[in-house]
């Protein structure tokens, strides 16, 4: 049985899913969350795709035997990796990034070209070129942007070395004339700056974290599982490292002091052999 005050279990691969805790947290005041950052395995964009479905369902396990009531996959990689396994091993409601980006994209572009920036997990895996290439209209340039996550990991948005990379990477963008982006990953609102400066004024940036949230509010509302106005909020988070100080102090740098406390927690190892292919 569900329980209507149990937290929304939020996960990613490190602090990118932040956004996307911070964005329900704006939309949804009342509920509490449960984040778990893998920081001991980040970043998963260059991993195996099978590494990556192993180490998400291993912390997908880990929120769940918490108590959450519903899983927010806060990673592009992991949701591009094993979103289907995902709703089939577990009872309570599973929401993703990838979804919610594509369809406000499809309704943002004027001009029917698509950017989309990733890990080169997301990009390779081609799960928004194939969702957005649906509808014929739309013409998608893929890019794989992999030094963006280590930025972000290390503290660095605003250097003139995020910059020129952001040129490099971007630039076959900007020669297509995309007039819209897509930010594939949830660690890269923390570069927007860098990235809207790059493509120009004229580009608008679809962000999966505040999309996310909406999808979040939508499901609980559907599903009739709002906290009550009694309800006691918390926010804890959790990170899989060996440091929880590192953590914080990235999170501090990243977002103010609106994590306060970071504990450890460690996952326990699945076998693939347990999960149905596909």
């Amino acid at each position: 049985m569900i329980v209507n005050d149990a937290p929304i279990g939020i996960f990613d691969s490190g602090v990118g899913g932040l956004t996307v805790a911070r964005a329900i947290s704006a939309q949804l005041p009342r509920e509490s969350i449960l984040y778990i950052g893998d920081t001991a395995r980040s970043p998963y964009g260059p991993k195996p795709i099978a590494d990556v479905r192993r180490y998400s369902l291993e912390v997908l396990d880990t929120l769940v035997d918490q108590g959450v009531k519903m899983l927010v996959i806060a990673c592009n990689t992991a949701s591009a990796a094993m979103l289907r396994d995902a709703r089939e091993r577990y009872d309570v409601p599973v929401v993703e990034v990838i979804g919610p980006a594509v369809r406000t994209a499809m309704s943002t572009s004027r001009n029917g070209r698509i950017g989309v920036i990733g890990t080169e997990g997301t990009i390779g895996s081609g799960a928004y070129q194939d969702m957005l290439e649906v509808n014929e209209r739309l013409t998608v340039f893929a890019e794989a942007c992999p030094r963006f996550v280590e930025f972000v990991e290390a503290g660095i948005t605003d250097s003139a070395e995020v910059l020129a990379v952001a040129e490099e990477y971007l630039a076959p963008l900007r020669d297509a004339e995309v007039d819209t982006l897509v930010l594939g990953c949830t660690h890269y609102p923390f570069l927007e700056g860098a990235i809207s400066y790059v493509m120009g004024p004229d580009v608008s940036l679809v962000s999966s974290d505040t999309e996310t949230a909406k999808d979040v509010y939508r499901q609980l509302v559907g599903r009739d599982l709002l906290a009550g106005p009694d309800a006691v909020t918390r926010h804890v988070y959790e990170a899989t490292g060996d440091s929880a100080a590192d953590f914080l102090r990235l999170a501090h740098r990243l977002m103010g002091r609106e994590v306060s406390e970071v504990q450890l927690v460690q996952t326990g190892a699945i076998d693939l052999r347990d999960i149905p292919s596909g």
